[in-house]
């Protein structure tokens, strides 16, 4: 009976969805920090009702790779552009495979500066603790939420990139609390009831099962997973925080046998369940 509601619901946003779409700017590929230039999917030129779309940023000062003056974030193979696009890709697969929304095989580049956020019901943005984006851009993307849109923040660890976080999203939002989304809010129900929420690490970080084990904020900085969100007046998550969990490497990597099946399992549960309630409520 669920999916059946969700069908009923997704009918009426997709053809919304549709209309937008002549107005959408084109798929564009970027160099990534991991992948340079991955192959295209065979059908990356298909249309579809949803696409992954990631949200691109400048560097900020917590840049622990030194992106932040190796060129124009704008280009790729900047910090936003971690884990893609077979993260992204992996993660269209996922939609497109368990639930009714037609998913686009190729992921969206999303830049706050050229007003195109609007067509894309949802952003997902990466290593967000090390984020540089600026007050003209908090400015538009906290009215793309209030007008309906979901923003995933994913990847960062520690009580610094906790800081360099909220120290930006309180741009966005000054007066709206972050809080623990409860067990029983909806999101955690559109699809799959994910009531066993665990930490989630990177590849590089499994033997740990955190980020930090040795960072000087202390032996346990970056241990144990918040899922945490940022709500409307109307109760609707507008904002989901994966802290401490690297849903994106789960996604990445779901297909190497070295990756844990029980991580990608929750993260892709995770993601479902977040855009079809993006594209839901």
């Amino acid at each position: 009976m669920r999916l059946l509601r969700i069908a009923s619901s997704l009918a009426g946003a997709f053809v919304v969805f549709a209309a937008l779409c002549s107005a959408q700017l084109p798929f564009r590929p970027w160099p990534g920090i991991e992948h340079q230039n991955p192959p295209l999917p065979p059908d990356w030129q298909r249309p579809g009702e949803w696409a992954f779309a990631r949200l691109m940023y400048p560097q900020g000062p917590n840049d622990g790779y030194g992106f932040r003056d190796s060129g124009d974030w704008r280009l790729g193979n900047s910090e936003w552009t971690q884990d893609g696009p077979p993260a992204d890709r992996s993660m269209a697969a996922a939609v497109r495979r368990l639930t009714r929304i037609d998913a686009r095989s190729a992921e969206q580049a999303i830049n706050l500066d050229e007003g195109d956020v609007y067509n894309w019901p949802w952003l997902y943005a990466v290593q967000v603790g090390q984020w540089g984006i600026t007050k003209e851009q908090c400015a538009v993307l906290r009215d793309y939420l209030l007008r309906g849109g979901f923003f995933m923040a994913d990847d960062f660890h520690g009580a610094y990139e906790w800081k360099m976080f909220q120290q930006r999203i309180r741009w966005v939002f000054p007066d709206r609390p972050i809080v623990e989304i409860p067990d029983d809010d909806p999101i955690f129900h559109t699809v799959f009831d994910v009531n066993d929420r665990f930490q989630v690490p990177g590849a590089e970080h499994l033997s740990a099962g955190y980020k930090y084990p040795d960072y000087p904020q202390g032996p346990d900085d970056g241990k144990g997973a918040h899922w945490q969100g940022i709500y409307d007046d109307k109760g609707r998550v507008m904002i989901a925080i994966s802290y401490n969990s690297d849903l994106g490497d789960a996604w990445e990597w779901s297909n190497d046998s070295r990756y844990p099946v029980k991580f990608s399992d929750l993260a892709f549960r995770v993601g479902v369940n977040y855009v079809v309630y993006a594209m839901t409520h």
